[in-house]
Formats: C-alpha cells, sequence, structure tokens
C-alpha cells in the first residue's frame, strides 16, 4: 500500500507487517529446530531496496517492513552461525512482476501500465527492470554450497539502481 504515516490505517499497517515481517518470523521460528537437528541449512529472506534507500514512492509500510528483514536476517545469522545455519537477505531493484501493476500504475502514469513500465526501465542503469529470474538466481546462489561461507548478506539485485543513490 503507497501512503504515509498519516494515510495508512491501522489495519493496512499490520496487514503490510504480518505478511512481510511476521511471515518471517513464523517460519523461522518453524524451521529453524529441524536446520540445528541437521546441523545446517541456509535461510535466503526476500526484502527490497526500499530497506535501504528512498526509492521515490511514500511506501511507509513496505520500506518499513523490508527494513526489519535486515534486522532479522542479521540475528539470525548471528545466533545460528555456529550451528552450521546461514540466513542471507536478497533485495530486489525495480522489478517487472504482476505485483507492481495494482498498487503503481497510477503513481506512475496515471493508469498507464506500459507507461508506467517505460519509466522505472528508464531508473536503472541498465535500462531495464529486472524479473523473477533475478532474484530466483541470486537466492538459489545463497541457498547453495557454494556460499557455505556467506551469512547475514544483503545481496542487493538491482540493476545498478542503487549506485545512483549512495
Amino acid at each position: 500500500r503507497v501512503g504515509g504515516a498519516t494515510e495508512v490505517d491501522p489495519q493496512t499497517w499490520q496487514r503490510v507487517f504480518d505478511v512481510n515481517l511476521t511471515s518471517f518470523y513464523q517460519t523461522c521460528r518453524h524451521v529453524l529446530p529441524t536446520m540445528e537437528r541437521q546441523g545446517k541449512g541456509a535461510i535466503v529472506n526476500i526484502a527490497s531496496v526500499a530497506a535501504i534507500r528512498w526509492t521515490g514512492i511514500n511506501y511507509l509500510t513496505y520500506s518499513t517492513t523490508k527494513a526489519g528483514i535486515l534486522g532479522f536476517t542479521r540475528s539470525i545469522a548471528i545466533e545460528y552461525a555456529a550451528k552450521g545455519i546461514r540466513c542471507n537477505s536478497v533485495l530486489p531493484g525495480l522489478m517487472k512482476t504482476p505485483m507492481i501493476v495494482e498498487p503503481l500504475k497510477d503513481t506512475y502514469a496515471a493508469g498507464d501500465v506500459e507507461k508506467m513500465y517505460e519509466i522505472r526501465d528508464a531508473q536503472c542503469p541498465m535500462g531495464h527492470m529486472g524479473d523473477a529470474w533475478d532474484v530466483a538466481y541470486a537466492s538459489l546462489f545463497l541457498a547453495s554450497d557454494e556460499a557455505k561461507y556467506v551469512t547475514g548478506h544483503n545481496l542487493v539485485v538491482d540493476g545498478g539502481l542503487t549506485c545512483k543513490f549512495a
């Protein structure tokens, strides 16, 4: 939901927290004991560049919950590192997925979805938004044994977007 502190109602605030943050807690609460028994495991959380940069959209609930994922990831990584369990986050930038259409089409281009895509593509240094595969491949790496010495990391997958706002 788009909106600031005075525009977002408490029910929306709670719903976004439940979906974007409490779900991570619930999942970890249930999988960590199994990973401990196995003596290994890898958790990959999906955050967003909105957790670390202003994206130009007033997304108070979104940016707040995604920033919370970074602290959550760091805490799990430190607490469970000695038990062979790694925890990392992927921070996607502007992605071309069906989920962006409804919440953003009016914010960017008065309902013109193609124009919204053009605007968002132009914001990316690579000239186009990423897609779900870009996030999936980054997540796959962090979950794999090739990342066996990586924990507590926030892997930005944004085509260079955050370089513009560093």
